[in-house]
This record gives structure tokens, sequence and C-alpha cells, in this order.
């Protein structure tokens, strides 16, 4: 069976509704997928609806920000009850600091000279549909930015820090998303933009992650068997996807790294899946 654990909807930064989700997961012949929308779980609900009659099989999932050493890091949620108040408390407040972090951004490109007018932004209308974030595509419109990666290449980077929000630490959303009755695992813990070092995996090690995403655009080979071995040595999951955004991230694609569920170790969380049935 085909698996594909890491997908965003327009609920975060995607740009497809989770009915194309669907169609999409269908034509390519992926039989076990998620919706790990970041600090939001508002197509969870339709997802599952579109879910069952149509054969394919489903784990509820969110991607939520946390913030280590002052660093950002991602954890991705699965088998949640989505009603827990705790944690639909955690993710609003995320969300709403992201907001926060989305004006900050332009504020600093109008201190360093950049013809922003920030109350035409107050009034401007997002389109969810184009993918990304509020700013972002407000800076595209503006004639400011071409795209994502000219904003973290040329407008942020090293030379010009992009400001985000101090996130509610590891042992915190990891404690919440457990009280919920789900599991956590890290995201992409070999991302390109921050390689993480073995005393960062202790580190959530030691505040309760379950697993790791193994399987990822994201990783090579041998950062893929990296992560697979220390899973493996320390009893964890395993598990994979392609953090695919629709149309919105280039070189990213449904079901890439092609992932089988042989490859996984999922435990837990094959209690967790929703299939066409039920659970």
């Amino acid at each position: 069976m085909k698996v594909d654990l890491h997908i965003h909807t327009r609920a975060s930064d995607g740009t497809w509704t989770p009915a194309q989700v669907v169609e999409n997961v269908q034509a390519a012949g992926i039989g076990l997928f998620a919706v790990t929308d970041h600090d939001s779980i508002d197509s969870l609900a339709t997802t599952e609806a579109l879910v069952r009659g149509s054969g394919l099989r489903y784990l509820r999932g969110v991607e939520v920000s946390t913030t280590l050493n002052g660093s950002l890091y991602h954890v991705a949620a699965y088998g949640f009850d989505p009603t827990n108040p705790a944690l639909r408390h955690l993710l609003e407040a995320n969300c709403q600091q992201l907001t926060e972090s989305n004006l900050e951004s332009l504020r600093v490109l109008q201190r360093d000279g950049l013809p922003i007018d920030l109350a035409a932004y107050e009034t401007y209308e997002n389109d969810p549909a184009r993918g990304g974030w509020r700013a972002l595509n407000y800076l595209i419109d503006q004639g400011l930015c071409t795209g994502v990666r000219d904003y973290f290449d040329r407008l942020f980077g090293e030379h010009r820090p992009m400001p985000l929000p101090t996130f509610p630490s590891p042992a915190k959303i990891m404690a919440t998303i457990v009280e919920a009755g789900g599991v956590p695992l890290l995201a992409h813990p070999g991302s390109q933009w921050l390689p993480i070092s073995d005393e960062v995996l202790e580190a959530f090690r030691r505040t309760g992650i379950r697993g790791l995403e193994c399987y990822t655009i994201h990783h090579d080979k041998a950062t893929t068997r990296r992560f697979v071995d220390w899973c493996q040595r320390h009893d964890l999951l395993i598990t994979g996807g392609s953090d695919c955004h629709g149309g919105f991230v280039p070189g990213r694609a449904l079901g890439v790294p092609p992932i089988e569920l042989a490859n996984l170790r999922l435990g837990e969380l094959e209690d967790r899946i929703i299939s066409a049935t039920g659970c």
C-alpha cells in the first residue's frame, strides 16, 4: 500500500481543498494518507467525511509549531480527538502568533526601506487557493517578491532574519497532544533549513516524542537511514510523507518520495486509522 502522511490544504498554506486532496490521493494510487496542516485542524472533518465510502484509509493529523533553544521545529500529531479543548486552544494560540509574525515581517521590511503600506495590508484580502500565507501573497501582489523561494532567499535569510514567534516548548506541545489522545512525532528532522543534532533528537525523546518522519523529500538516502536507525535503536515509530502543498511549493509532489506501508513502523497509529467503514 502506498502511503503519504504529510499533506497540506488551504486550511494552512496549501492550494487544495479537502476534496482536491482526496481526488489527487486516489489518482496517485495512495491507500493511506493524512492531512497535516500547520497549526490548523479546519480541514479534518470535511476530509474524514469524504474518506468514508471512498475505499481510502486516513489518519487525522496536524503539524504543530514548537520552539526549542530559539529554533523552530514541527511536531506532527496523529490520531487525536479534534474536539479536545486544550489542543484547540493551543492551535488557536499558535495561529494567532503566526498572524502577528506576518505583520512583524512586513514592519521589518518597511524599516529596511521597502515600499510597504501597512494600512493597505490591514484591508488586504488573501485568497487561500493560492497557498502560502497572507504577508507573502501581499508582497507578491505588490511586486516586491516573486514567490516563496524569493521570500526566503532574498527578502529574509542570514542577512535579514525573519521574525518568528516563540511557540510553546516541545514538552508542552507533546503533553497537549497526548492529552488529546494523539501520538506526537517529529516532522522532517533533517530538513535543509535546520539539520538536527543528536543532542536535539535526545531532547525530543526525553520530552515524549514517539517517532520520526524518516521518509520525506527533505532527506537524502543517508539522512533517511540515520533516522530509521535511530528510531529502531530507541523502539520508536517511523512515518513518512511528501509535505505536499498542492501547487504552492515547487519541487514537492504528492507521493514523493514513494513510500510503502512496509517501510514504516506505525505501531499504535494503526489503531487510529479511519477507513471507509469507520475506525
